[in-house]
């Protein structure tokens, strides 16, 4: 069964996180297994660097994180089983990465409704689900 399940969670949108983590937490119950949930924030585009804090990524970063650990508050896990990770780059890079640094053996990941606009310019989760190395669960809202 899956023992460490990676969980994506998009802050800026976070509702289609809510069913996969719950799904997440089912999938560890059941196994005795781990949770991590991940957001990747996006590097800031140089043009943009003249116009922000020098230490706006950090920023960005220590948010998330602070975001990251009160959604863990509402999780059904014991502390030791669950974590969170913030990285910065691109989103489906990230989430590939992490879940092969981590060892995940599961990523659940929300997902909207699919739209005309996801099937012509595609995804963060079907590119997660094309290229992992893992199994992959897509938890609709």
């Amino acid at each position: 069964m899956f023992k460490s399940i990676l969980a994506p969670v998009d802050l800026a949108e976070p509702a289609p996180a809510q069913p996969a983590i719950r799904a997440a937490v089912e999938f560890a119950n059941v196994a005795g297994g781990r949770v991590r949930l991940i957001n990747v924030q996006s590097l800031l585009p140089a043009t943009f660097m003249d116009y922000v804090p020098a230490d706006f990524d950090e920023m960005q970063k220590t948010n998330a994180e602070k975001a990251l650990a009160d959604m863990l508050k509402d999780v059904n896990l014991p502390a030791d089983r669950l974590s969170s990770v913030v990285r910065i780059g691109g989103v489906y890079p990230e989430i590939l990465a992490e879940a092969k640094d981590w060892g995940a053996d599961l990523v659940v990941i929300g997902s909207h409704r699919p739209a005309m606009s996801t099937y012509l310019l595609g995804s963060n989760a079907t590119t997660v689900v094309r290229h992992a190395t893992c199994s992959v669960l897509v938890v609709r809202e």
